[in-house]
């Protein structure tokens, strides 16, 4: 179900919210330059990149990348850019201020992990005869695959942590400790039951448009 069926949000409105969070990401960008704050310059880049994808996606794979799911991506770069940014009045990020905002992001970026990794699996499935993945091994699947990513993601912030204390330079990515860590990964479990319960019936339309594309990449040339 869209988001304009579920809450009443125009495909209009979507749209205007995911460039206000673009324009605000270019925003983010150049404080960090200002700043010369290499923490807020990485992250921003990044997460622009990121929104980038779901247009490069549509246009050179032919995926239906609707303004609910551009949003979604966009929505999830976004906060984990805007936690590393200092609030106005304080010196503190919002990762340091509220302490739900760090498990938010965890479940929403997981949400995205999860999509992704249903739509890939979901779309062998439909373009392969040979291939049959049933509903439970689609459930446990997202679990395990976001549960990977997410250790891999502690995995490389506790390096970034440690080779720029190492190096006596600021950290791009922050690790506060091992409860922090398994707070995380239980936030993106969150992340990961959201998709195994709706993403069947919103991700249809991405696994099978990516599933049509393979049986392309498939076809021997004439």
């Amino acid at each position: 179900m869209r988001l304009r069926d579920r809450f009443g949000v125009s495909t209009r409105r979507q749209r205007q919210v995911t460039r206000a969070m673009e324009v605000g990401l270019a925003g983010m960008f150049l404080v960090g330059l200002l700043e010369g704050n290499t923490k807020v310059i990485v992250n921003t880049l990044l997460a622009i990149g990121v929104t980038r994808l779901p247009s490069l996606l549509q246009r050179d794979l032919g995926l239906p990348m609707d303004a609910g799911l551009t949003l979604w991506i966009t929505s999830a770069v976004f906060l984990h850019a805007f936690g590393s940014v200092g609030l106005p009045g304080t010196a503190l990020s919002p990762y340091q201020s509220f302490w739900w905002y760090d498990h938010l992001t965890h479940a929403l970026s997981a949400s995205v992990v999860a999509a992704a990794g249903y739509a890939t699996v979901r779309a062998l499935d439909v373009h392969s005869d040979d291939v049959h993945f049933p509903q439970g091994f689609m459930v446990v699947f997202i679990f395990l695959f976001v549960l990977a990513f997410g250790v891999l993601w502690e995995v490389i912030e506790f390096a970034v942590s440690g080779l720029s204390g190492a190096f006596g330079s600021g950290s791009i990515l922050t690790q506060y400790g091992l409860e922090d860590t398994m707070l995380d990964l239980v936030f993106d479990t969150v992340g990961a039951a959201v998709v195994a319960v709706w993403g069947g019936a919103r991700l249809s339309g991405v696994a099978q448009a990516l599933a049509a594309r393979l049986d392309t990449f498939g076809r021997s040339p004439e």
